[in-house]
Order: C-alpha cells, then sequence, then structure tokens
C-alpha cells in the first residue's frame, strides 16, 4: 500500500537526522507524493530544536517543488496527565500533530495503567492528530482502550515502518502493531503509515508497514494517508 503523504519524518533540527527541509521536500516530489509533514522531535527530546523554532514556522512557504508541506511536531508525552513539551498555544500554530513515548523523555514504563492513561488523555486533546509508533512493548498498553478512544476521539494510530525493522530497538512491535490494527478493523478506526524518516532516501518508507496491513488485509478506507485529499478531512484541526 502506497502512501501519498509521508505524516512523520525528522530533519537535521531533530539533532539525530540528516537533511534539511528542502532536500527532504525534494526528495518528496521526486518520488511523486502529494504532500510532506516535517515532524521535527520536541524540545525534551536530547538534541531537540527549541520551542521558538516551532513558534518561528510561521515564516516558511508552505510549498516546496511543487508539493503541499505541512509543518508540524513529533511530541514527547511527558507523563500520564497527557502533559506534551510545548504549549497548546504554540500547537495551534502548527500544521499537524504527532504524540509519542520516548523513554528519554517518558522515563520508563509506568505500567498498563498509566501508559494507557497518559494516551488517553493525549487523544481527547483537540490538538493531537496522531499518536506516534504504539507499538513500543517497552510501555505496555490496553490496545482495546487505544483503539476504542482512537475511533471516539477521531485520533489516527500510526503503523510506525521504522518500529518493524528487523532489529529494531522497540519491543514487540510486529505482533503489538498487529494486535492493534485487529482492533482497529472491528472498530473502524483509522491510522496512518508513518516511515519516521531521520534520511531523505526513508521516506515514504512502507515496506514493513504495508507487509503486515496486507498479512490481515486491512481496508485502504481506514488508511488517512493514501491521499491528501482524506488526510486533510481527518485531521482534527482541519474540521
Amino acid at each position: 500500500m502506497k502512501v501519498a503523504v509521508d505524516t512523520h519524518t525528522h530533519t537535521l533540527s531533530s539533532g539525530h537526522a540528516y537533511n534539511t527541509i528542502r532536500e527532504m521536500a525534494f526528495m518528496a516530489s521526486q518520488m511523486g507524493l502529494e504532500a510532506l509533514a516535517i515532524t521535527d522531535h520536541g524540545p525534551e527530546m536530547h538534541g531537540g530544536p527549541h520551542k521558538y523554532y516551532f513558534h518561528n514556522m510561521k515564516v516558511l512557504p508552505r510549498e516546496y517543488y511543487g508539493i503541499p508541506v505541512l509543518f508540524g511536531v513529533e511530541l514527547n508525552i511527558m507523563d500520564e496527565k497527557g502533559s506534551v513539551d510545548l504549549p497548546d498555544w504554540l500547537l495551534k500554530q502548527l500544521d499537524i500533530t504527532v504524540a509519542s513515548i520516548h523513554g528519554e523523555c517518558y522515563g520508563k514504563s509506568r505500567g498498563i495503567e498509566k501508559n494507557t492513561e497518559a494516551y488517553l488523555n493525549i487523544m481527547r486533546r483537540k490538538d493531537v492528530e496522531i499518536i506516534g509508533h504504539p507499538d513500543d512493548g517497552r510501555f505496555e498498553v490496553d490496545y482495546e482502550a487505544l483503539v476504542k478512544t482512537a475511533k471516539e476521539t477521531g485520533t489516527l494510530l500510526e503503523v510506525n515502518n521504522s518500529s518493524l525493522k528487523p532489529g529494531g530497538f522497540r519491543v514487540n512491535s510486529y505482533k503489538n502493531a498487529r494486535y492493534m490494527l485487529e482492533l482497529c478493523m472491528k472498530e473502524g478506526a483509522m491510522v496512518v503509515l508513518g516511515s519516521d524518516a531521520h534520511v531523505d532516501v526513508d521516506i515514504a518508507n512502507t515496506e514493513y508497514s504495508s507487509k503486515l496491513l496486507q498479512e490481515i488485509d486491512f481496508p485502504e478506507e481506514l488508511v488517512a494517508n493514501t491521499s491528501y485529499e482524506r488526510l486533510l478531512s481527518v485531521l482534527k484541526r482541519r474540521r
């Protein structure tokens, strides 16, 4: 399954990625994507940019090399209350937001109940569209509650291609992503396929995520980023 918009990519500003905005956008245009989202890490991630970086995104063109570019953030979920590392007023200025648990910011797992509470509180926010790599078994979660709340709130759950790569550092990602997708089919909850690209050649890479969707015959109508128009229609801030 090919995506028309990569909803999860990083630039040099994330501190551990390797390309500029222009380089990422150029590669996306060469690949024939309809649009690209730039979602650099929030400021609490080691090497991440200051909040001023995100505040100043208003000066950036919204089109490069003939394709729209959505400027957003991969927020760090900080605790079970749903705290994130950018203020509400700033999130409203962005085009798209992904929220993820990273051990560097969240700390070690707080147990399945509190981890689930963190995700549910995040999904109830109107300024968070996507939950990034919820497959990471280092932070166990109640997937039934996750999927039901995603459906109720219109939050998109990410199938993260990077998580599924052989030798990855996340735990039980294939098993967890498959179970989550089966529940999404049951509940009618929508997902996105995100590359989590930290280099331009990895943009829109769905080698492993597409294979998983094919294995379980996951319906294309539940994948939000197979067209730019469809993605915009389901983003919370665009409704």
